[in-house]
């Protein structure tokens, strides 16, 4: 018998937002629409295409502490064929170091303070109290996992759990590049008048994350990103009337960020509109 639907259930229960994983570790689209990534989702399950969902279904904004999700019929089908569970360490308020191989673990022993630590495949992956921003390889074999971001889940683990230590605080910095100052641009709010999916305002607001994160991580094609990203944003939230001219904003401030000019993103925006009808 399957013992993770029910070991999911029992950790949403505690507090802790979980969300089942495939076999290569990758998240699920949960919906029927989502599912396979047949709604045009990116591979990373980091943007969803059109969706309807009632809550989110990619990735780390799917995950949820909500007992009646995590057993409803729309999650059932993903969790007979899930091989893990996922857990969104952010939002129970916790930042897992992933250390990859045995330098790495050398690396945090000489460098980090103990803490709650779990055994993985290759490595360990340490726990600490608090959340911080979520990057990858910021040292050979060293990721951090907090916010917008998953991880696997195996175990309490062992030893008391410590807060963020001014080391990971320092490795998560990021220098900002020169860019040019964002500008303000007006562009139409999208009339409301459709049916709004959302069941609360987290479900909008995951998804502007989601979508400043994507334009944020771009490394090419910015151009193209904005526009996937400022249309996937419009298919789940541009027909009920819940974006703002603040999250177009935010959108808009993240793109300006990268380097694209606020032309370009006026333009971007009203291709995407016209590309769906609005």
């Amino acid at each position: 018998m399957n013992s993770i639907p029910t070991t999911a259930l029992g950790l949403a229960e505690q507090g802790l937002p979980v969300l089942p994983l495939q076999a290569d570790k990758r998240p699920f689209g949960l919906c029927r629409t989502c599912d396979d990534l047949t709604c045009g989702g990116r591979p990373n399950m980091r943007i969803p295409g059109p969706c309807a969902c009632p809550w989110p279904c990619h990735g780390w904004a799917a995950a949820t502490t909500d007992p009646a999700v995590v057993g409803s019929p729309q999650w059932a089908a993903a969790w007979r064929r899930a091989r893990a569970i996922g857990y969104h360490p952010g939002g129970a308020d916790v930042t897992v170091v992933d250390l990859d191989n045995p330098t790495a673990i050398d690396w945090a022993r000489e460098n980090l303070p103990p803490t709650t630590t779990v055994a993985t495949t290759r490595g360990e992956h340490w726990i600490y109290r608090g959340a911080v921003r979520s990057v990858n390889g910021v040292r050979e074999g060293v990721d951090i996992k907090s916010l917008m971001s998953y991880a696997r889940w195996l175990g309490p683990g062992t030893g008391p759990m410590t807060d963020v230590p001014v080391v990971v605080h320092e490795l998560v910095k990021v220098k900002p590049a020169a860019r040019p100052v964002p500008r303000a641009v007006a562009v139409p709010v999208p009339a409301g008048g459709g049916r709004c999916p959302h069941r609360s305002p987290v479900y909008l607001e995951r998804g502007i994350a989601m979508a400043e994160q994507r334009i944020s991580t771009a490394t090419s094609g910015v151009h193209a990103v904005v526009y996937a990203t400022f249309l996937a944003v419009l298919s789940a939230h541009g027909r009920c009337g819940c974006l703002t001219e603040a999250h177009i904003g935010r959108l808009f401030t993240a793109a300006q960020a990268k380097g694209e000019s606020a032309r370009h993103c006026t333009d971007a925006w009203s291709n995407a509109t016209t590309a769906l009808g609005m």
